[in-house]
């Protein structure tokens, strides 16, 4: 999809407060890499993460959501009372029922001519809501949109590391496809897209593009709750990478089609960030300048949805993008799914 009259008219995020390093969640792991022989720092060796942050316990996806929300509300040139849609787009969930979408909006008291949902599509939700929203600014339905991720690792983080060292059946191959749970963090990230009269020298969303390699749904599964009571994901990190990049290759010519971009032509990118390895092997799939990038991994880890929107307002707010500035926001998510967005700041 092309757009001519979408404008991201604010974007913010909130940083989880609590830092926990992978050479700490190591040390809890230490009789089991014990057992199997192994030497510690595999886990920032492996995934480039060297720490990640979580929310103070007891935070509701709510709660960090309507905060990030708060802050594209105040950056924003229009008053709360125009927003018009609603969509919380993350994992993480307060309840199965009602949507936290609903959540948000009593808590920032919007109006009731604003209609909210979740939407959730592993780490792409924030990318796929971009998309939804802004088809309905640009078909006139509605001409302002709030989009809201909040994702909170710690409990599959936890409940991974718990399960690991009690479960008798854990092998060597249960610790590798476990192995990917331990680099979730936590953060939030809002947006708020309204049509381009509203902010007019807002950054422009220029286009979008998605497509599926569905067939690749069985890489990466999250369960609700393990046999002790907490979630619990197993990842072949290693297929997915392969996965991954074979599908974002075939989805990165039609996007530089949509846009009307070249790879020369782009000043920045952001990612879905999910390690060191999958971000550098992605820049070399697609042939772009790895300068351009925007890393957060390292010190943030995985945040799910919030990864995308996170990295892109920290961008932002660095001077990392400056006005003019062409931006690719490039995302792969586990299903397979892969989203990218073209945006003029």
């Amino acid at each position: 999809m092309r757009f001519d009259n979408v404008a991201v008219a604010s974007l913010a995020h909130v940083l989880a407060d609590e830092v926990v390093s992978s050479a700490s969640l190591e040390e809890r792991l230490a009789p089991l890499y014990e057992r199997f022989g192994l030497s510690g720092g595999r886990l920032e060796l492996m995934t480039g993460i060297r720490e990640r942050r979580f929310f103070a316990r007891g935070t509701r996806p709510s709660d960090a959501g309507t905060r990030a929300a708060e802050l594209a509300l105040a950056r924003a040139p229009i008053a709360r009372e125009r927003i018009e849609l609603l969509i919380h787009a993350a994992v993480c969930r307060d309840f199965i029922e009602p949507a936290t979408a609903s959540l948000v909006h009593a808590k920032l008291g919007l109006t009731e001519r604003a209609w909210a949902f979740d939407l959730s599509n592993a780490c792409l939700g924030f990318a796929n809501a971009i998309t939804v929203a802004a088809g309905q600014i640009a078909r006139g339905d509605i001409a302002a949109a709030l989009i809201v991720s909040a994702e909170d690792g710690r409990a599959l983080v936890e409940s991974t590391l718990t399960g690991l060292l009690t479960r008798t059946d854990v092998d060597r191959r249960m610790l590798k496809t476990a192995f990917a749970s331990l680099t979730i963090g936590s953060g939030a990230a809002a947006m708020i897209l309204t049509h381009a009269s509203l902010a007019p020298d807002a950054p422009r969303l220029v286009a979008t593009l998605a497509r599926a390699a569905s067939q690749h749904h069985g890489l990466c599964h999250g369960d609700h709750v393990d046999a002790l009571g907490g979630p619990w994901m197993e990842t072949d990190s290693e297929a997915l990478l392969v996965a991954g990049n074979a599908l974002a290759e075939r989805t990165f010519g039609p996007f530089l089609d949509e846009a009307g971009w070249t790879r020369a032509s782009i000043d920045r990118v952001v990612t879905h960030q999910v390690g060191v390895a999958h971000r550098r092997a992605l820049f070399e799939t697609l042939g772009l300048d790895r300068s351009r990038d925007f890393p957060t991994v390292e010190t943030l880890g995985n945040m799910g949805s919030a990864s995308l929107p996170l990295s892109l307002s920290l961008a932002a707010e660095t001077g990392a993008i400056r006005p003019g500035d062409r931006v690719a926001g490039l995302g792969i998510g586990s299903g397979l799914q892969c989203q990218m967005l073209a945006l003029r700041w």
